[in-house]
């Protein structure tokens, strides 16, 4: 068995049968991703948008594989993901929200959406803020081609993660929609993000091992 069949193994012996487990494969070559492809994994998810298109096409024989955008998305990038990849995490305003349900629509594609929160008001990352989200989920649940499913967080990476995830799923609860999905935790924190209610987990060290972005 491989390190990373092995790893893979190891992670999802930990998880329930409820959670999805996404595979981050940022920076990881396509033969990385074939690897763990035939270690049984089907979800896997990248952060750049034309590195994912270049991946995609090299790994396009994969019967099966399902892509989620995970990254912060440029609203003139969508163009290289609708219609083509199944799950957009980090929608996290209106117009971005807007060229993505144009284009799929447009494809006749539905793409699942998830609302990324800036759940520490950390000015160094994306995300709408917590108050913001009420009205952000209105305007996207009225748009053609998206399938709004939840939500997503990522916490500051110092200090306990605990209260940040307990703050998405009481969001979420207070939304008064049904949003079955909370997308939560990496591969430091994803045991304490499943004790909070998470149903996708975003794992890439522990599965792939660290690799540093290659200069462009």
């Amino acid at each position: 068995m491989s390190r990373i069949a092995e790893n893979l193994a190891r992670v999802r012996a930990s998880l329930p049968a409820a959670v999805t487990l996404v595979a981050v494969s940022k920076t990881q070559p396509p033969e990385a991703i074939r690897e763990a492809y035939d270690a049984g994994q089907r979800d896997f998810g990248e952060n750049y948008a034309q590195e994912w298109r270049d991946k995609a096409a090299a790994l396009a024989d994969l019967s099966g594989i399902v892509w989620h955008f995970i990254g912060a998305l440029q609203t003139n990038k969508v163009k290289y993901l609708a219609g083509r990849v199944a799950w957009v995490h980090t929608v996290d305003r209106a117009s971005l929200a807007d060229e993505l349900s144009r284009r799929c629509a447009a494809l006749h594609a539905k793409v699942r959406v998830l609302l990324e929160v800036n759940v520490g008001d950390e000015r160094s990352k994306s995300g709408c803020a917590p108050g913001d989200v009420p009205a952000l989920v209105e305007h996207v649940r009225g748009l053609p081609g998206l399938e709004l499913r939840g939500l997503m967080c990522i916490p500051p990476a110092e200090g306990d993660p605990r209260p940040y995830f307990a703050s998405l799923r009481r969001l979420r609860g207070s939304l008064g929609v049904p949003l079955p999905d909370l997308s939560m935790g990496m591969s430091g924190d994803y045991p304490v993000a499943i004790d909070e209610g998470a149903t996708l987990v975003r794992v890439g060290t522990a599965i792939f091992g660290s690799r540093d972005r290659p200069s462009p």
